[in-house]
């Protein structure tokens, strides 16, 4: 299950700033690159992977990648609005030892170093940084730069964010499987709903259920059972968000079988119970500007 390399061309050697719409171009499958990057999703949402992290994503949401992080951003089947994103690459040439090594620079080292674990900043933090990411739209090469590194300062000194992947999950570049990560995600956001066994998803591989499974969790750093839950509850969670339905029918909506296994999976990805979290939801939001 290995990623698919995306080249990312630019006239600029140091980094390239990009306004991204649902197309090609964001909905690239799950891939990896050099350039470290800094997404920010601007209206839409989804589910996003990022290494062997599973999680629905919304609008205003800030995620920084390390360099040969293996990701990617898909719609669920039933979500109409367009995903928009400024995406931010910054190229192997940006972390140049004369510039990025001195003293003045240390804080942002530091920033991609973690970067490679994934970071998901927090909201708050997100929408501060909003009008930079569109002014460097539109600015002049020289600004656009001047811009970026106040961003990158201004992450670097804020600890308001979490990882993604608690360990560092870069891919095996010698080998570029294109499809196969691809055909197990499709498959799942399809199936979910009804029970998937070892054997359904090895067979649309061709792969043995003991060779899939071995294989799978070599690859992923966690066993397929566990990720298609992980899956289920960030189902779940969108339910929760933007119905208002009861518990025990979104237990069945999300591919749940037992209410008893449902609580527990939530538990254990989400540290609360499922009415915990839809209260805490309605609470952010009621903070939130209008």
């Amino acid at each position: 299950m290995k990623p698919h390399y995306k080249p990312i061309p630019s006239e600029s050697k140091l980094f390239k700033v990009e306004f991204q719409k649902t197309s090609q171009e964001f909905y690239y499958p799950w891939h990896y690159h050099a350039e470290l990057e800094l997404t920010f999703i601007l209206s839409g949402q989804g589910v996003r992977y990022v290494g062997n992290s599973i999680e629905n994503f919304y609008e205003d949401e800030l995620v920084l990648l390390g360099s040969n992080l293996p990701h990617t951003w898909n719609t669920t089947i039933d979500q109409n609005q367009p995903v928009t994103a400024i995406v931010i690459y910054l190229k192997e040439d940006f972390f140049d030892k004369n510039w990025l090594g001195s003293i003045e620079f240390e804080s942002i080292r530091n920033l991609s170093v973690l970067m490679n674990k994934g970071i998901k900043v927090s909201k708050e933090v997100a929408l501060a940084l909003k009008p930079k990411f569109f002014e460097m739209l539109s600015a002049s090469p020289f600004e656009k730069l001047m811009i970026l590194l106040q961003v990158l300062e201004y992450l670097s000194h804020n600890h308001e964010h979490r990882f993604l992947c608690e360990q560092e999950f870069t891919c095996d570049i010698d080998d570029t499987d294109k499809t196969r990560i691809n055909s197990v995600y499709d498959y799942i956001q399809k199936n979910y709903q009804r029970q998937i066994s070892l054997a359904d998803v090895a067979s649309k591989l061709n792969m043995s259920e003991e060779y899939f499974s071995r294989y799978f969790s070599k690859t992923m750093k966690k066993p397929f059972f566990e990720f298609l839950n992980e899956y289920k509850i960030n189902r779940a969670c969108k339910l929760l968000i933007e119905t208002d339905k009861q518990i025990s029918e979104i237990c069945y909506a999300s591919g749940f079988e037992s209410i008893p296994f449902f609580y527990r999976q939530f538990k254990k990805f989400k540290d609360c119970q499922p009415k915990t979290y839809r209260m805490n939801f309605q609470k952010i939001s009621l903070l939130q500007p209008a």
